[in-house]
C-alpha cells in the first residue's frame, strides 16, 4: 500500500482526481497550490502534509488567516493525531507549542521567522490554509512574508479559493520557492442548483436540468428561466403604467431602482416581499433545511432571528432542541450570570432551541462557537448570518440564502462581485450528506433576472498582491538579511511578478506614440524658424502658470489637513456659512489617501462632516467648551445644553481671519521671464502660428505620454524597492537606522506589529506612555488599534481623565510630526489615531462589570471583546519592546486586569 492509499483510508469518502494529483506531488518532494471551489476538499492535500510529517518525523505548522479557523483545525488534528502529537498558537493561547504539529495564525509563523524561532528546526511542511487572503488590503502582505521568508527545505501547501490568475500565482510559487505543482479544479462534488424565490415560490434561475457539477462553462450555457423574465417584464409594465399617473408631493410612483439587481428604493414590488419567516417555512417545506441566510447588517441578522421566533415557527424536533440547549448551556458555563444576562443570554438560548440563530462579528465568541457547533451537528437549522462567515468557518449548508445582493461598504451600497456571490453560496451542499446543494436569491422589485445569471456564471475573481514595505518588516528585514538582499526579496514579491509583464505592454505603446509622432512632423514646418523651440516656450508657461496656482491651492489644503487632524472634541471653531462650532467627532475616511474630517454642531443645531476643502484655510481651536461623556446627538436636550454652553463661549470671541498664502516669487520672475521670450521668439511673428501650434501641441502630448509610459514602467519595476528606500529615509531620520545597521530603537521597533508601529516606537521613546496607571495606559494604547465603524452615530469619543487626555495629547503630536516626515519621505501618511474605544477599555480595566461597560458605550459584545484583545496584543508588544521597568510592569499588569470575566471566557472559548 502506497503513503497515499493508506492516507486516503483515513477518510469515508473516496479521493478525488484533483485531491490524489496534489498528494503525489507532496510525496514527490514538491510544494503544490490547490486551487478548488469551496466545499471541494483541498484541505486533504493539507492533511496529506501533515500526514508526511509524521510519517518522515518532521514538523509541520498549518496556518490559518483568522483564530476561529486555527481552533477548528486544532480540534480536527487532536481528533485524528492526539493532543500529545498536536500544539495551538494563535497570540491568544498558546498549547503544547513544541508539538510535531503546530496549528497557527499566519502572523505567529512570520513573527517566528523574523526572530529566526528555534520551533522552526526540523520544520518540513507548511500549510497555507485561505492563501487568497494576501489580496487582504490590512493584512495580506503576512502571507508573502511567509512565502518568501520560509527556507527552501520547507515545502509548502497552498490552499486557495479558486481564482482566475491561478496559472500566474503558480508560476510565481515555482519561481521563489523552486518545484511547485499547481492543482486546479473547478467542479463541486456537490451539484449547485439556482433558484429565485419570488413571492413564496421557489423559481429555478435557468432553465431545464441544471447541471450534475458546479462547472462554469456548462452554467454559462444554460439559459435565463423564462418565468423570471415575463416576472420582469410584468414589474416593468406596473411601473411604466404607475409613472403615468398624477404624483404627490411624496415623489411615490417615481420609477426607480438600484443596480441590475434591484432594491427597496424600487417604487411598486409585482410580487409581494417575502418575509423572513415565510422564507423559513418554505425551505422546511422544500427540505431545504439547514441553511444560511446571509444578510449584509448585524443588526438585521438579529432581527431576523425575532421576525422567525415571534412568528411562532419552530424548525427544530424535541431531541434537536435539548441537543442546541446542552450546547449552549455547555459553552456559557464560563460566564457568570451578571454576564449572560447582560449578553441576552436567554432570548438567544430560546431562539437556538427552535432552530434559529444568528452569527456575527458583533456577537461573543462563545455565541458564535455555540452557533458554529449546533449547525455542524445539523440540529440548527437555520443561520442568519454577515459575510465574514464565508470566510474559513467549516460551516456547510443545504442552502444559502442571498436576501439581496447589494451591501454597505461603509460608504454606499455597492452590488456584490462574482467572486464573493461564489464564495458565499459555496457554502450550499454539504459532501457526503447531500446529493445536491442549493442557492436562493430572493426576489427584489427591479431586479434583472439575466445579470443575477450572469453573477451565477462567472466563477472566479483575479488574486492581487496587497505587499508593500512597512517599518516593522524593513527593520526586521535588516536585521536577517541586510539591505541589498531585502530589496532582492522586495523584487521577489507576487505584486512584482505581476507588475513586471506589464513591460511588454509599455513597448507596443511606445511604438504607437512613435508613428503618431513621425506623422506630424511636416505640420510643424516653420519658414521662420525652430516651431518646437517657440511651442516649448509656450507650453513651459502654461505649465508653471497652472502649477504656481495648483502649489498655492495644495499648501493651503496640507495645512489645512493637519489642523483639522489635530482638532480634539470639545474645541471651538469658526466654520464658514456657519460661524461659530463645536466639535464633535474626528477621523479619517477608511480609505487609501485618506483624508482628516471633523464632525461639528453650529450654534443654529446644524451638525456638519467637514473635510479640507470645506475650509479656506488652517483651522484653530479659538476655546473650548466641555462635550458631556454620555453626549448623544440624538437627543434634543443634549444638543441644546451643548449649543447653549457655546453660545456662552463665543461671546468673548472675535471671528478669525483666513489669509491666503504667498504667492511664490521665484514662479513670478519665471513666469516674466518666459513671457518675454515668447514675444521675442522669430516663430512668434508667423502667420499661421496658430496652425503649427496645434500640431506641435500634439507633439508635446505624446512626447510626455511616451516619457510617463517609460517612467511608469521604470518606476513599476523597482516600485516596491523605491517604497523601501522611503521606509528606510523615514526610519534613518529618526534614528531606527544608521546607514544599513540597526540603531537600539530599531532593534525596539521589530518587536512591534501594528499598523501604526512607528508611532507606538516613538510614544515609548519620548516617555508618552511612562506616567500612567494600567487603566490610562490601556486608554492611550486603545488609539493605536481602534478604529470607528463607518456610517455609526455614536457617543462623542473623549478621553476618560486628564492624565490620559495629557498623553494622547502628546501621542497625536508624535503622530503629526511622524505624518510631515513621512510627506516629506514621499510615504503615505500613517492612519489617524481613534479614541472611540479609550473610555471602554478604561472602565473595563478599572474593573467595571460588563453589563455598566457596555451601557456607557456603543459597542456590540463581541467587538467590545474583540478589541479588548488588541488592546491585550499591542500591550504584550509594548511590554517586549520597552524592556525592564515600570511601561513593561504597567503593560503587563493591564493585560492582567483587561484578561478577565467575559474576555477571559472567549480566550479559553477560542
Amino acid at each position: 500500500m502506497t503513503l497515499i492509499e493508506d492516507f486516503a483510508t483515513g477518510y469515508d469518502f473516496p479521493l478525488d482526481d484533483y485531491q490524489v494529483e496534489g498528494c503525489e506531488a507532496l510525496a514527490a518532494g514538491e510544494g503544490v497550490l490547490v486551487a478548488a471551489p469551496t466545499g471541494a476538499g483541498k484541505t486533504v492535500v493539507g492533511e496529506f502534509a501533515v500526514f508526511l510529517a509524521v510519517q518522515h518525523s518532521r514538523k509541520c505548522f498549518y496556518t490559518t488567516p483568522i483564530k476561529a479557523l486555527s481552533n477548528q483545525k486544532y480540534h480536527d488534528l487532536v481528533a485524528r493525531y492526539g493532543a500529545e502529537r498536536v500544539g495551538l498558537l494563535t497570540g491568544d493561547l498558546s498549547i503544547n507549542p513544541d508539538a510535531q504539529i503546530v496549528v497557527m495564525t499566519t502572523e505567529v509563523l512570520r513573527n517566528m521567522i523574523y526572530a529566526a524561532s528555534p520551533a522552526l528546526t526540523h520544520l518540513g511542511y507548511v500549510v497555507m490554509d485561505e492563501v487568497h487572503y494576501l489580496a487582504d488590503r490590512f493584512r495580506g502582505a503576512v502571507w508573502e512574508e511567509v512565502i518568501l521568508g520560509l527556507a527552501e527545505s520547507v515545502q509548502l501547501v497552498a490552499l486557495s479559493a479558486t481564482v482566475s490568475n491561478v496559472e500566474d500565482f503558480g508560476a510565481w510559487l515555482a519561481e521563489v520557492r523552486g518545484d511547485f505543482a499547481t492543482v486546479v479544479s473547478e467542479r463541486r462534488p456537490v451539484p449547485l442548483y439556482q433558484h429565485v424565490m419570488v413571492g413564496r415560490r421557489l423559481v429555478d434561475l435557468f432553465e431545464g436540468t441544471a447541471p450534475t457539477a458546479l462547472e462554469a462553462p456548462s452554467v454559462r450555457a444554460a439559459k435565463v428561466n423564462r418565468e423570471l423574465l415575463q416576472v420582469a417584464r410584468n414589474e416593468s409594465s406596473r411601473v411604466r403604467d404607475d409613472s403615468r399617473r398624477p404624483r404627490g408631493r411624496s415623489g411615490r410612483g417615481k420609477p426607480g431602482g438600484r443596480g441590475d439587481f434591484g432594491g427597496e428604493t424600487h417604487p411598486r414590488f409585482a410580487e409581494r416581499p417575502t418575509s423572513r419567516a415565510d422564507v423559513a417555512r418554505v425551505l422546511q417545506k422544500a427540505r431545504y433545511l439547514p441553511a444560511i441566510y446571509f444578510i449584509f447588517s448585524r443588526a438585521g441578522c438579529d432581527a431576523a432571528v425575532g421576525q422567525v421566533l415571534n412568528s411562532g415557527v419552530v424548525l427544530t424536533e424535541p431531541a434537536e432542541a435539548r441537543l442546541l440547549g446542552e450546547i449552549a448551556d455547555r459553552h456559557a458555563a464560563g460566564l457568570s450570570l451578571a454576564d449572560l444576562d447582560a449578553l441576552g443570554f436567554e432570548d438567544f438560548r430560546l431562539a437556538l432551541t427552535h432552530g434559529v440563530a444568528a452569527h456575527h462579528a458583533g456577537q461573543i465568541p462563545a455565541f458564535k462557537a455555540i452557533v458554529e457547533e449546533g449547525f455542524q451537528t445539523g440540529a440548527l437549522k437555520l443561520v442568519f448570518a454577515t459575510e465574514t462567515l464565508a470566510l474559513g468557518i467549516n460551516m456547510p449548508a443545504r442552502t444559502v440564502v442571498l436576501e439581496k445582493l447589494s451591501k454597505y461598504n461603509g460608504e454606499a451600497h455597492v452590488d456584490i462581485t462574482a467572486g464573493e456571490y461564489t464564495q458565499l453560496t459555496g457554502r450550499a451542499g454539504r459532501r457526503g450528506i447531500d446529493v445536491e446543494g442549493h442557492a436562493v436569491v430572493l426576489w427584489q422589485a427591479g431586479m434583472d433576472p439575466r445579470a443575477v445569471a450572469g453573477l451565477a456564471s462567472r466563477r472566479t475573481y483575479p488574486l492581487r498582491s496587497s505587499f508593500a514595505p512597512s517599518y516593522n518588516m524593513a527593520v526586521n528585514l535588516m536585521t536577517t538579511m541586510g539591505r541589498d538582499r531585502a530589496r532582492e526579496m522586495l523584487d521577489q514579491s507576487f505584486s512584482q511578478f505581476l507588475t513586471d509583464k506589464t513591460v511588454v505592454q509599455a513597448a507596443r505603446q511606445d511604438r504607437r506614440i512613435r508613428e503618431d509622432l513621425s506623422g506630424l512632423q511636416e505640420q510643424i514646418e516653420c519658414h521662420l524658424g525652430d516651431f518646437m523651440e517657440y511651442a516649448q516656450l509656450r507650453d513651459d508657461l502654461s505649465r508653471l502658470e497652472s502649477s504656481s496656482a495648483k502649489h498655492r491651492r495644495a499648501e493651503r489644503v496640507a495645512q489645512t489637513a493637519d489642523s483639522i487632524a489635530s482638532l480634539m472634541p470639545g474645541d471651538v471653531v469658526w466654520v464658514p456659512r456657519q460661524g461659530w462650532s463645536v466639535v464633535l467627532r474626528t477621523g479619517q475616511k477608511p480609505a487609501k489617501g485618506a483624508k482628516p474630517w471633523v464632525q461639528i454642531i453650529s450654534l443654529d443645531h446644524t451638525v456638519l462632516k467637514l473635510e479640507p476643502h470645506d475650509f479656506p484655510g488652517p483651522v484653530d481651536a479659538q476655546g473650548r467648551i466641555r462635550v458631556p461623556r454620555q453626549f448623544r446627538l440624538k437627543e434634543r436636550s443634549d444638543r441644546r445644553s451643548l449649543v447653549a454652553a457655546l453660545g456662552a463661549k463665543v461671546e468673548e470671541l472675535d471671528e478669525p481671519d483666513f489669509d491666503d498664502v504667498p504667492t511664490d516669487e521665484s514662479h513670478a520672475a519665471e513666469i516674466q521671464r518666459l513671457r518675454r521670450e515668447i514675444r521675442d521668439h522669430p516663430c512668434h511673428a508667423c502667420e499661421d502660428r496658430e496652425l503649427h501650434a496645434v500640431a506641435a501641441a500634439r507633439v508635446l502630448r505624446l512626447e510626455r505620454e511616451a516619457e510617463r509610459n517609460e517612467a511608469s514602467a521604470r518606476g513599476r519595476s523597482k516600485s516596491l524597492a523605491v517604497q523601501f528606500d522611503h521606509v528606510c529615509d523615514v526610519l534613518e531620520e529618526l534614528g531606527y537606522l544608521s546607514g544599513d545597521d540597526l540603531t537600539e530603537a530599531g532593534s525596539m521597533l521589530r518587536r512591534i506589529y501594528n499598523e501604526l508601529d512607528l508611532v507606538a516606537a516613538e510614544a515609548i521613546r519620548r516617555g508618552v506612555l511612562s506616567d500612567l496607571d494600567p487603566p490610562q495606559l490601556g486608554a492611550v494604547l486603545s488609539s493605536l488599534v481602534f478604529e470607528s465603524r463607518p456610517g455609526r452615530d455614536v457617543i462623542a469619543p473623549r478621553m476618560p481623565d486628564l492624565a490620559s487626555e495629557r498623553a494622547q495629547s502628546e501621542l497625536r503630536d508624535v503622530w503629526r510630526e511622524v505624518g510631515v516626515i513621512e510627506r516629506r519621505h514621499k510615504r503615505e501618511r500613517s492612519r489617524d489615531l481613534d479614541i472611540g474605544f479609550a473610555e471602554a477599555v478604561w472602565r473595563w480595566a478599572s474593573g467595571q462589570d460588563f453589563a455598566k461597560v457596555l451601557r456607557h458605550s456603543s459597542l456590540a459584545p463581541g467587538d467590545f471583546v474583540r478589541w479588548v484583545r488588541q488592546v491585550i496584543d499591542i500591550s504584550g508588544q509594548v511590554a517586549q519592546a520597552a524592556g525592564p521597568g515600570d511601561l513593561r510592569r504597567n503593560c503587563r499588569t493591564l493585560i492582567n486586569q483587561l484578561r478577565r470575566g467575559v474576555v477571559a471566557a472567549d480566550m479559553e472559548e477560542e
